[in-house]
């Protein structure tokens, strides 16, 4: 039975824009389509310019777009922010339980998805008036301020649907992951081999750049570019960085378990280094962006003089020919210096995201563990019940608890430590896609892999598809 909130939805949940589920068994070719369908949907609509506003330009929110599969100026602005974003809100507050939902009932699943529609939308359109409010394209005129609104909101709307029509099984995957992806790809290709000439005369890729800079004899702009352009350093860390997620993510601590049923057989129970993924620098860098969205609405309509000291301390703008930029307060340092060259101009700003970045990823793990049903009294209570035990030790729920105590609060915590200051330093040396984007693409790819393996199966045995839950 849904709770008081859930019932809430009730009313609106008919009007909610939906994709129905296929009543039909969809083929791996047929999902191959839809698949590519919502990405070639997505693309199109990245390169798609606002109206009266223009593609590209300085941004501050750069190492914050990858999260949300967003681009500067276009349809895509908002990308995937406010499905993110209210996503996590409603999974924290239901994992908590501070909101009922039985997920197992068809009814509270439905209302769960009303509801992360309607506060999708809405958050779709607190983001595009602090967009337009806050100055972020400079001054618009009613008409221009009320069409650009409008087409955020449709543009998040269609998003919503390509999520939903991915996940809903006529695609593969999930629709957000499928953008994250194409984001960072897209995001890496151009920095990497892009041919336009930018303000320093040479190619804004790191590739042809770098090749003009070795016979020009340039060799410091091998390392750093006015402007915060690509590096040869750059795509090198973009390399390191894959290489090193690749090699975390197969470290593990690996307990020994067996059968109580069927005596000798033995197998281990993997506790990952990176035990939450990389959900904790997700959430941070939401928390971050929030706070910049929060902040620029505030400076916006009641402290655009900077003369307020409290509202000071939130943050503090200027005003340039390309919209607005932070340069003080809180919200100063919750963005990203603009690789090398930003971190050589102002340290302190560095040192402070990267303490904060690293301190929120080790927040967001222990929250995670707690309210995510990953901490040791649950996975204790779930590999009891089905029917395991620790050799040498009786069948109970105690030892089991006392065993994995050991290990997972701190592999958690280590682990968001790790990812904190892994996608702070990428961002800092100028990684391609940013260290976040990368932290989140190696994960997608794999579970992509996962995914087209099983269908694959599955459409070549069919007498495995319900083993495989297709």
């Amino acid at each position: 039975m849904a709770g008081r909130f859930l019932r809430a939805f009730k009313p609106i949940a008919g009007y909610m824009p939906e994709i129905a589920p296929p009543d039909r068994r969809v083929g791996f070719g047929e999902k191959i389509f839809w698949t590519a369908f919502a990405l070639i949907a997505y693309l199109v609509m990245s390169e798609i310019p606002l109206y009266s506003v223009g593609i590209g330009g300085r941004d501050p929110l750069l190492y914050m777009r990858v999260i949300f599969a967003s681009t500067r100026g276009s349809l895509m602005e908002l990308g995937i922010g406010p499905i993110v974003t209210a996503g996590i809100i409603l999974q924290l507050l239901a994992a908590s339980q501070i909101i009922e939902c039985d997920f197992t009932n068809p009814e509270d699943r439905g209302l769960f998805t009303a509801a992360t529609k309607f506060f999708s939308i809405l958050l779709t359109a607190i983001n595009a008036l602090t967009y337009i409010v806050g100055g972020v394209y400079g001054k618009l005129d009613f008409t221009a301020a009320a069409v650009v609104f409008a087409e955020l909101i449709a543009a998040g709307i269609i998003i919503m649907l390509l999520d939903e029509l991915v996940q809903k099984g006529w695609g593969i995957g999930s629709g957000v992951s499928l953008f994250i992806l194409a984001g960072v790809a897209k995001s890496i290709w151009w920095q990497s081999f892009a041919p336009a000439v930018v303000g320093d005369r040479k190619y804004y890729g790191a590739v042809p750049a770098t090749i003009q800079s070795i016979m020009a004899g340039d060799w410091k702009s091998l390392l750093m570019r006015e402007g915060g352009y690509p590096t040869l350093a750059g795509l090198i860390t973009t390399i390191a960085v894959f290489l090193v997620i690749i090699y975390m993510e197969g470290i593990r601590v690996e307990i020994p378990i067996s059968y109580a049923r069927y005596r000798g057989f033995r197998s281990r129970y993997p506790i990952k280094l990176l035990y939450v993924s990389n959900l904790p620098v997700i959430f941070a860098s939401a928390l971050f962006a929030n706070i910049y969205f929060i902040s620029q609405l505030v400076w916006s309509n009641f402290n655009k003089n900077n003369r307020n000291f409290w509202l000071n301390l939130l943050g503090t703008y200027k005003v340039e020919e390309w919209g607005v930029r932070p340069i003080g307060g809180l919200v100063y340092y919750v963005t990203s210096p603009n690789g090398l060259t930003g971190v050589v101009e102002d340290p302190v700003r560095a040192i402070a995201y990267l303490i904060l970045m690293v301190a929120s990823c080790a927040m967001f793990s222990a929250i995670w563990l707690e309210v995510g049903g990953m901490d040791p009294r649950t996975v204790a209570k779930q590999l009891v019940d089905a029917g395991l035990q620790i050799p040498g030790f009786r069948r109970s729920y105690k030892p089991m608890e006392a065993l994995l105590s050991r290990y997972i609060p701190t592999v958690a915590i280590l682990g968001g430590v790790l990812v904190g200051l892994l996608a702070a330093i990428s961002n800092f040396l100028g990684a391609f896609g940013t260290g976040t984007g990368i932290l989140l693409s190696v994960g997608i790819l794999n579970q992509y892999y996962q995914a087209l393996m099983q269908e694959r199966i599955s459409e070549m045995y069919p007498g495995l598809r319900k083993l495989l839950g297709r």
